[in-house]
């Protein structure tokens, strides 16, 4: 509970969690099934993972090999399939039904747009079958139909050219050759979150008969606030999920920025700490790990899911990890849970997107009353904060190859538990890399300059509905307080001094000070908030 409580996503809400805050109990194995959640390669392996063992020697002058973590995995030799996988793309809230919008997943350009006519969100890809211009810089008809605004051609529901232009009426339908039509992904909606099947191939047409997209019960729960947020990350989807698995950096990457437990024994300023961590299941779909009384999924490729156990509370349904109504007292108050839940997608070497929300029965009201975007300062603060370390440090593992990690990385700790899973699995199932079907070279794009990097516009602001309104909304307000500045000043010059007494002059003297300060704090505001503020870990 404690590790949990001291994560990035607790400390960013607008409250503090007492020890009575419980974790909803989220997917089992048995709730996989029941849920219709059934991943590929479902065959368990036998296996026993987990970090370094208690009883690892200490490294002594005699020693020439650190304690490393004792792994016993046996897995058959299955290897994962990236794009045999449902891919979260962009949260409902996110999108305008009005436009098409680009994405990337995995390397593949997207174009997500809504069919009005079928009452669907669609994916398809972002390329004209004419002479390849994005259908995402394109728009959606009168007819409801997805345009390339380079020559006019419209596509359908089902990916059909509904017509060219420039072809004659009388000669023949061009329009309906194979050759004119878009690919059409397989895609859904759960929990309010657009999916994508990246493979186009008609034997997948209808894989959501077969396979869906991990299912949480708890986002679907009305009594439950969950406000979802999503950002683009300038660093690969290996190390954004280990580090989202990782509680012992907290303290120290985002000192400041929200309350963690406090050791018994602080040992320094942030209050580090021992962890007790470990991996109970490992196979191909990913591992379950133990955390200090907490519980957390990994669920390949794209789910981290973090929880405290429940097994020992008696008002607590195994079940669904709903009260039950037997045992809860008459007049007590309710249990209060929340789940972190992290959605990491492979966007394109040294890129990546999360997705993120967390699910509470408690303060729902605030998300009722506070805007959405007043939650995401603090936790694109908690990114910013450890950004620029992130990309660094993924640049020296590309040095050294990925699959040398472990020999690399000094791990002596049970701290790194879920992190040295997640590399011993991404090693072991895929190769240590992610198949980019040929697209690039591996290489890491070029490093912009540090306000660049972290400039929170391009990665959020433009893709967050709420964020977007608010900065349009404040640089109104910003243009406007300065025009009432202006106008004040104005009119005292040209006003005779006989005409106004030196009472009003002052008033409105007073008022475009007022205005003129107030401009210039909100457009420090919007720049912190909506464009680029740094995180100095010498001087915090």
């Amino acid at each position: 509970m404690d590790a949990l409580r001291a994560s990035p996503a607790i400390v960013s809400a607008p409250y503090v969690l007492t020890r009575k805050t419980q974790f909803h109990k989220p997917i089992s194995d048995n709730f996989l099934v029941k849920s219709g959640f059934t991943p590929p390669h479902r065959n368990l392996s036998k296996t026993r993972l987990f970090t370094t063992s208690a009883s690892s020697p200490p490294l002594t002058a005699e020693s020439t090999e650190p304690p490393q973590p004792e792994v016993e995995v046996d897995g058959g030799g299955e290897v994962f399939d990236w794009y045999s996988q449902w891919y979260p793309v962009m949260p409902v809230c996110d999108l305008d039904k009005t436009k098409p919008h680009a994405k990337r997943v995995l390397g593949l350009d997207l174009v997500v747009w809504w069919d009005r006519n079928e009452k669907e969100w669609k994916v398809f890809d972002d390329t004209c079958p004419h002479r390849l211009a994005p259908l995402s810089e394109g728009r959606i008809d009168q007819w409801g139909r997805l345009q390339c605004v380079y020559h006019g051609w419209c596509f359908g529901g089902n990916g059909d050219c509904k017509i060219i232009p420039q072809a004659p009426s009388d000669g023949p339908p061009v329009h309906t050759f194979k050759k004119a039509c878009v690919a059409v992904y397989p895609s859904t909606v759960q929990h309010e979150i657009v999916w994508v099947w990246p493979n186009a191939s008609p034997q997948y047409k209808d894989i959501i008969k077969k396979n869906k997209p991990p299912y949480f019960p708890v986002l679907d729960d009305p009594s439950f606030s969950n406000v979802m947020a999503n950002r683009d990350i300038p660093y690969g989807y290996d190390i954004l999920i280990e580090n989202l698995m990782d509680p012992a950096h907290i303290p120290y990457a985002h000192y400041g920025l929200g309350r963690h437990p406090e050791p018994e024994v602080k040992v320094d300023r942030e209050g580090g700490r021992p962890y007790e961590m470990q991996i109970k299941k490992f196979d191909i779909n990913g591992y379950t790990g133990k955390q200090d009384g907490t519980s957390s999924y990994f669920i390949a490729p794209c789910i981290f899911h973090a929880y405290a156990d429940v097994d020992t509370d008696p008002k607590i349904d195994q079940g669904n990890g709903s009260a039950t109504s037997s045992e809860v007292q008459k007049g007590a108050p309710p249990n209060q849970r929340i789940s972190l839940i992290f959605m990491c997608v492979p966007v394109s070497p040294g890129n990546s997107r999360v997705i993120w929300t967390f699910p509470r029965n408690f303060g729902v009201w605030i998300d009722k009353i506070v805007p959405r975007w007043m939650f995401h300062i603090r936790s694109n603060m908690f990114f910013d904060s450890d950004l620029y370390l992130l990309h660094v440090e993924e640049r020296k593992i590309m040095e050294i190859g990925v699959t040398n990690w472990q020999k690399a990385c000094f791990v002596p700790t049970k701290s790194d538990a879920f992190v040295v899973g997640f590399r011993r699995w991404f090693n072991k199932y895929a190769g240590g890399e992610i198949d980019w079907k040929g697209k690039f070279s591996g290489a890491l794009p070029p490093s912009p300059p540090r306000e660049q990097l972290m400039d929170r516009y391009w990665t959020h602001v433009v893709n967050c509905k709420s964020c977007e309104t608010a900065y349009k909304g404040l640089n109104a307000l910003e243009v406007m307080l300065q025009i009432i500045s202006v106008i004040s000043i104005g009119i005292v010059a040209v006003t005779k001094q006989n005409m106004m007494s030196m009472a009003a002059r002052t008033a409105v003297v007073s008022t475009a000070i007022v205005c003129f300060a107030a401009s210039r704090w909100l457009a420090h505001f919007i720049y912190k908030t909506f464009r680029y503020h740094d995180y100095d870990h010498s001087v915090i």
